[in-house]
C-alpha cells in the first residue's frame, strides 16, 4: 500500500520534530515536509501535493486559519493545535478542516487514525473540540438561557475567557510546574510567564496559585470569588 504523504505545519520546531518522529513509526504514513507558518505550508503543499496537512492555528506571519481555505483546495486538512476556543473551532470547520485535534488529548494511535479518517473524508474531533462545538450548538439553539446558565455548561477555559496560551500556562500551573519550568516548556521568558499568570489570576478571580488551580479544576466552592 502506498503510504499517506503528510505535511506538518507548526511554528514550534519541537512539536514538528515530535510529530514527525511519532508518525515515522506508523505504518502507512510518511512525513514529506515541514512548514513553520501558513505561508510556507501553502508553498510546500503546492510543491509536494501531500495527502493530508496537519495544521496549527496560531503561527507567526500567515496563521493556520488564514491559510486554511487555500490549503483545503489542495489537500484534506487536520487541525492539530492547543487552541480550544469555540470561535476558532467553529471557523476552522466552516472553512473546510476535516478534523480538529487538541494537543494532550490523543494517543499516537488516535493521531494515526485521525490522519486516515481525514484523508478518507471522515471527520475526526478530539473530546474538547467535540464538546466545545456541542456546547456552542446547544447554546445557540436556546437563546433564552442566561449568560450565567450558559457559562455553567461550558468548559472552564471558555467560561473564564482564557486565551489558548493562557490555557496552556494554567494547565502547566495545575500540573505543579514552577514559572521557570513553564518558561522552558513554552519557550518564553519568565517575565512573560508572570504576565500570563497575572492575567490568568484576574480572569479566574484568584489571588494564589492554589486558588487558581481550584477554580480551574472546578473544585472551588460555588459562589466563592477570589481576592482579585
Amino acid at each position: 500500500m502506498t503510504p499517506l504523504r503528510v505535511l506538518i505545519a507548526d511554528d514550534n520546531p519541537v512539536v514538528r520534530a515530535g510529530l514527525t518522529a511519532l508518525l515515522a513509526t506508523a505504518e502507512g504514513i510518511e512525513v514529506i515536509a515541514q512548514a513553520a507558518d501558513g505561508g510556507e505550508a501553502l508553498h510546500l503543499t503546492r510543491l509536494h501535493t501531500p495527502d493530508v496537512v496537519l495544521l496549527d492555528v496560531r503561527m507567526p506571519g500567515v496563521d493556520g486559519i488564514s491559510a486554511l481555505p487555500h490549503l483545503v483546495r489542495m489537500a484534506p486538512v487536520l487541525m492539530l493545535t492547543y487552541s480550544r476556543e469555540t470561535e476558532v473551532i467553529r471557523e476552522a470547520l466552516l472553512l473546510g478542516a476535516g478534523g480538529y485535534l487538541v494537543h494532550g488529548e490523543f494517543t499516537p494511535e488516535l493521531l494515526v487514525t485521525a490522519v486516515h479518517d481525514v484523508h478518507a473524508g471522515r471527520p475526526h474531533l478530539s473530546p474538547t473540540a467535540a464538546g466545545t462545538l456541542l456546547s456552542d450548538l446547544r447554546a445557540s439553539s436556546h437563546p433564552q438561557r442566561t449568560v450565567a446558565q450558559s457559562s455553567q455548561r461550558l468548559p472552564n477555559h471558555i467560561a473564564f475567557g482564557l486565551s489558548s496560551r493562557e490555557e496552556e500556562v494554567m494547565d502547566l500551573i495545575a500540573s505543579g510546574m514552577s514559572n521557570q519550568q513553564i518558561a522552558a516548556t513554552c519557550f518564553i521568558s519568565e517575565k512573560t510567564v508572570k504576565n500570563h499568570i497575572n492575567r490568568i489570576f484576574a480572569k479566574l478571580q484568584s489571588a494564589t496559585r492554589s486558588e487558581a488551580i481550584a477554580r480551574w479544576l472546578g473544585t472551588a466552592r460555588p459562589g466563592v470569588a477570589g481576592h482579585g
